[in-house]
């Protein structure tokens, strides 16, 4: 199998783990086998240092998932690690050698790198970050590569053009964790009306669309349909969407592969705008020509979201005025941008807010703290 192959048959598994959790140890381990490394790990999280709250962490070796190795790292090495802040402050797509992470004499006397990172296979490996929402950090590290000879530059090239798709991934989960629409499938996707949801044609015509997604289009703000095709309301939002469209599409006897991509759509009236991922949908049947699903195209509505009244979750859970504007106005999904706006808060007074809830509720971050508002609020989950 040549190296193109090998990448088609990585990102086909990467948009099939995007929408089923099933599939991401397959993708994983394709993902090492394209790449040339021992494993690799995945990382979601914010905060840094005492106040690190992960909601995300899967370290696969050699095809396997290794809890054993994400304990021995988060209990053991990363309160020592020297490395973790220095990964932030690298612009995001960068991909970083890990001894480039520590000063000469750490390489010395680092006990996270000369220890932690070999126990972890990890001495000789990449990391890079991603953009995640509201503050959430996303880390994509590639452990020690299968080569003695090290990384060479064909491989580094690989790797860089994976690099958007892995966001892409990501992106798409946490769309899907704010539906509550994890591993529901293309079909159980349509079934699920807290997010909008459309499948398209190879062509880009719409196919079938849930009932929030019907709404969006029939009222036509920001997007709409006209005669099965997809359009945005201004010029050069629907340029990008074409573009967006194009990339996702699979165009047969092209020896590039459908990518995914996320764009915002302006709205009249200076609203919210709406968020639009499009996603690649494989198959390794041929259709001879019949319309099947070849895109699904996620859309969030900000102002669809469930509305919590502060003051009776102030009773609820004990929380003062602040704290409770700041936890209502957090799960109805709302990011601490416009948390801070709508409140008239500074973020980092947000962000100083939403700690001190995490401490009174027990919760080790923004999930959590969502699924304990809407529990004590007994809002009703669709």
């Amino acid at each position: 199998m040549n190296s193109l192959d090998a990448f088609d048959r990585a990102l086909a598994a990467l948009h099939q783990a995007a929408l089923d959790d099933a599939h991401w140890p397959a993708a994983a381990t394709l993902i090492e086998e394209l790449c040339g490394t021992t494993g690799n790990v995945l990382t979601v999280s914010e905060g840094s240092g005492e106040e690190l709250r992960v909601h995300f962490y899967q370290h696969f070796y050699r095809g396997e998932p290794r809890e054993d190795l994400t304990r021995l790292y988060l209990e053991v090495y990363y309160p020592q690690d020297e490395a973790p802040p220095r990964v932030i402050e690298r612009p995001a797509g960068q991909v970083i050698h890990a001894p480039e992470l520590y000063t000469e004499r750490e390489l010395k006397t680092s006990v996270a790198y000369n220890e932690g990172y070999r126990r972890l296979h990890n001495q000789n490996g990449l990391i890079t970050r991603f953009e995640g929402l509201d503050g959430l950090r996303i880390v994509w590290a590639l452990n020690d590569p299968v080569d003695s000879d090290g990384w060479q530059p064909a491989q580094l090239r690989l790797i860089e053009s994976l690099l958007p798709h892995v966001r892409q991934f990501v992106r798409v989960r946490q769309a899907l964790v704010g539906a509550d629409a994890l591993s529901a499938g293309l079909t159980g996707l349509l079934e699920n009306g807290r997010i909008g949801v459309l499948h398209l044609d190879r062509s880009g015509r719409l196919l079938a669309a849930n009932t929030p997604g019907r709404d969006i289009l029939r009222r036509g703000e920001g997007l709409s349909d006209r005669d099965g095709a997809l359009h945005a309301s201004l010029p050069a939002d629907d340029g990008r969407l074409r573009r967006l469209l194009k990339r996702a599409l699979p165009v047969f006897g092209s020896a590039k592969p459908p990518a995914g991509g996320s764009m915002r759509i302006q709205r009249p009236l200076l609203r919210s705008r709406l968020e639009l991922h499009v996603h690649p949908v494989e198959t390794e049947q041929a259709d001879f020509g019949g319309r099947r699903v070849a895109a699904l195209a996620l859309v969030v509505d900000p102002e669809s979201r469930p509305r919590i009244d502060p003051v009776r979750l102030s009773v609820l859970l004990g929380l003062s005025p602040s704290e409770s504007v700041v936890s209502a106005l957090l799960a109805e999904g709302r990011p601490v941008r416009e948390i801070a706006a709508t409140a008239g808060y500074k973020e980092s007074y947000v962000r100083w807010l939403l700690k001190q809830v995490y401490k009174k509720q027990g919760v080790s971050g923004q999930i959590a703290l969502v699924q304990r508002v809407l529990t004590a609020y007994a809002f009703p989950r669709r």
